[in-house]
């Protein structure tokens, strides 16, 4: 049971109101803070719509982060979300043999991002040769992007797991296909 209230939109100044479309407990909680909120949410718009990084490698990114950390809150909503932006079961099925030190029919690339997600996750930076790897197929706002999503989403699985924010019965369908265990 999350640690503070999820509001509705009737219980949100109409200012705010727009921050409620998505109508999920993530954003429902955040409200508490309205302006925090709308910061917030900047940045992951931003991420999602506005970002020059490849959609499909932003969210085999943001995947790892929430299967590093077992966050079953943005694992499964990213596992929605990165299907409507490319990302295969395929993908999914790579992602979870990379992170187990086994080989993936994935794309070199898809695999040095992976390995730079996992490094962000497990020692606080990515490595020089890993982010090298990388930076020999993207471009500086791409590498940019792809650093500051990886660790936009490190705080968000933090943000879910300190508040203690429940996951919609929607999403906890992926966990059938993808165990988290």
């Amino acid at each position: 049971m999350a640690r503070l209230p999820y509001l509705e939109p009737d219980q949100v100044a109409p200012e705010y109101r727009d921050m409620l479309k998505r109508n999920t407990n993530l954003h429902k909680l955040l409200v508490n803070s309205p302006d925090m909120a709308r910061a917030f949410n900047g940045i992951g718009n931003f991420i999602r719509f506005k970002s020059k990084l490849d959609p499909r490698l932003r969210e085999l990114a943001i995947l790892q982060v929430g299967w590093m950390e077992k966050s079953e809150y943005e694992f499964t909503h990213h596992v929605k979300i990165g299907k409507e932006f490319g990302v295969t079961d395929e993908d999914i099925q790579g992602l979870m043999a990379e992170t187990d030190g086994k080989p993936s029919k994935l794309e070199p690339l898809a695999r040095a991002i992976l390995k730079g997600a996992r490094e962000m996750v497990r020692n606080l930076a990515m490595s020089d040769a890993t982010f090298a790897e990388i930076k020999q197929h993207l471009g500086n706002e791409e590498m940019t992007d792809l650093v500051l999503t990886i660790a936009f989403y490190c705080a968000v699985v933090r943000v879910l797991a300190t508040m203690q924010i429940d996951n919609e019965p929607y999403y906890k369908e992926v966990l059938t296909q993808y165990p988290l265990s």
